[in-house]
């Protein structure tokens, strides 16, 4: 992954270059194409360090579809442009991996707010950060949470590398045993509380925490939601 490139996949010209110039202006490197044949054509040149992906792009493509497709073979984060503020289009995006979900017309401002947000949560996490290393290890269901060395070693005996926000949220969790935490709550724990922090970050933070230790992700068993509250941890501590 290039840290400073950015791909653009929207339709509408006026967008694709008012992103260029804008993001661009902010230090990142950017290429922007109008339909779903030249986004696999770019990703297939090289990596990128976030994807701007367009709900409705031309000839009945659809961004979900897109994106379905994309998180098959990539774990690049995805950003969701629409000009429909739909909830169940906004769920079922963050539920197939969307990073974030941006209505339109957006603020340019707003919209490199969102992007900083989502690369700094997706970060890889870093041994020895100072969040959370008072301890030592966790252990829950056969797994191991090495909180020093902000490692977590699966019950096989693998490492399962963590962004920095996925560590922090599994730390909490741990930290909290069956006690229902609210998404406020969350970001609040995690330190992610900030003016770019949304529920939906959580959430989608939740459904790529769950993909890498639940044995099957749609039927959570250690992460659990709570309706209109927010998440439980069920994991056995010893």
């Amino acid at each position: 992954m290039e840290p400073d490139r950015i791909l653009v996949v929207d339709d509408d010209p006026r967008i694709r270059q008012m992103l260029i110039r804008y993001f661009e202006d902010n230090g990142y490197r950017v290429n922007a194409v109008g339909n779903g044949a030249a986004m696999r054509a770019e990703l297939a040149k090289g990596k990128y360090a976030a994807v701007f992906l367009d709900l409705v792009l031309p000839g009945g493509e659809n961004g979900l579809e897109l994106l379905k497709e994309l998180r098959n073979t990539s774990d690049v984060p995805v950003l969701m442009l629409t000009g429909q503020d739909d909830v169940t289009d906004k769920v079922v995006g963050l539920e197939v991996g969307a990073d974030d979900y941006i209505a339109k017309p957006f603020h340019l401002r707003e919209l490199l707010a969102r992007l900083r947000t989502v690369l700094r949560r997706r970060a890889p996490a870093e041994p020895g950060k100072a969040f959370g290393s008072g301890e030592e290890s966790i252990l829950f269901d056969g797994w191991r949470l090495d909180v020093p060395r902000r490692k977590l070693t699966a019950p096989d005996g693998d490492d399962v590398p963590l962004t920095t926000g996925e560590f922090d949220m599994i730390l909490v969790f741990c930290r909290n045993p069956g006690r229902v935490l609210s998404r406020d709550t969350l970001m609040d724990l995690t330190r992610n509380r900030s003016l770019e922090a949304f529920d939906r970050a959580i959430d989608a933070q939740i459904v790529r925490l769950r993909k890498k230790i639940e044995t099957d992700p749609k039927a959570p068993a250690l992460i659990q939601s709570v309706r209109g509250v927010g998440y439980v941890f069920t994991g056995r501590l010893r």
